[in-house]
């Protein structure tokens, strides 16, 4: 009588697939990947959480947040010494606390990207090969000076004073412009930013551009999980890093057909409800006290700190 058990199920899983003396399966990159695509999706539904609850900024109008933003975003580019972009960012931090965010996992994303696009971006800029100045620490010595070009490389090379500074200027920069973004964002749901925007007059192209990304991004990462949620149930061993990759590279082409569709679909869906290209909000409400009484003092308080 011919076997009729699959061949999967008789052949014994390697033994690299076991992590020694924990007896538990080693993570592949894809699951990482899958894992960080939950977090998106987690995150979105936590932002319109804390953005709706009753607490110190929730409260205060759309309008005078995304007013805030920009001010203060302005402040902190117009600011040229440390000691004033730490006085913001004790300010965010304070705000951030009264609003009852979670300080930890606002700050965690927050000092992340602010060391990767400031710190890591701005610090071949430390050396005295860019930033002429004082050395302060010497990493390299050569035989002689070299020029190329228009550029003149030193017999000495280290990092300067006014380097370093520069560095740490333009990451405390970006950190507390990234610590404002997302103050705002955590504590504003994306409906009423939107509305905002509309009455603050920004194109109604850029608000169906920016509202179509928010909500089917979420969507897309959603079916990216229950994709590799199917492959997965299909297995019984490990799946070797080459065989991720081509899986990875169709389902990016995948991805990319089900997107073109999907945007066909929505414009055509569009235009059958009568789509005109203008997005129209109704039930606009008027500020109330508490938002003068908020605007006047995050503005007094920003003068402050173009003062200091």
């Amino acid at each position: 009588m011919k076997n009729k058990v699959p061949l999967f199920l008789l052949e014994r899983p390697s033994s690299d697939s076991f992590i020694p003396g924990k007896g538990g399966l080693k993570i592949s990159f894809i699951e990482k990947g899958i894992h960080h695509l939950a977090d998106v999706i987690k995150t979105g539904y936590i932002q319109w959480e804390t953005a709706s609850s009753d607490n110190f900024f929730q409260k205060i109008d759309a309008r005078v947040k995304i007013l805030f933003l920009l001010f203060y975003i302005i402040i902190v580019s117009l600011k040229k010494n440390i000691p004033s972009e730490v006085l913001i960012g004790a300010f965010v931090f304070v705000l951030t606390f009264l609003s009852r965010l979670e300080i930890f996992n606002l700050y965690k994303r927050v000092l992340f990207f602010a060391f990767i696009f400031g710190f890591l971006i701005a610090l071949p800029s430390a050396l005295n090969v860019i930033t002429k100045g004082e050395i302060i620490l010497p990493l390299l010595h050569l035989s002689k000076p070299y020029r190329f070009w228009i550029y003149q490389i030193p017999e000495e090379i280290g990092l300067t004073r006014e380097g370093v500074y520069g560095v740490l200027m333009l990451t405390s920069r970006v950190m507390n412009s990234l610590a404002l973004s997302f103050f705002v964002l955590y504590t504003t749901p994306f409906t009423e930013i939107i509305k905002a925007l509309k009455v603050l007059k920004v194109p109604d192209s850029f608000l169906m551009i920016v509202t179509l990304s928010y909500k089917y991004v979420f969507i897309f990462a959603k079916t990216i999980e229950d994709m590799h949620l199917a492959m997965k149930s299909r297995l019984a061993g490990k799946v070797s890093n080459a065989e991720g990759r081509r899986w990875i590279a169709g389902r990016l082409a995948l991805m990319f057909k089900k997107s073109q569709q999907r945007c066909e679909e929505i414009f055509k869906a569009m235009l059958g409800r009568g789509f005109s290209n203008n997005i129209k909000f109704y039930g606009v409400k008027k500020l109330q006290t508490r938002d003068w009484v908020a605007s006047a003092v995050f503005f007094i308080v920003g003068v402050l700190f173009l003062w200091i």
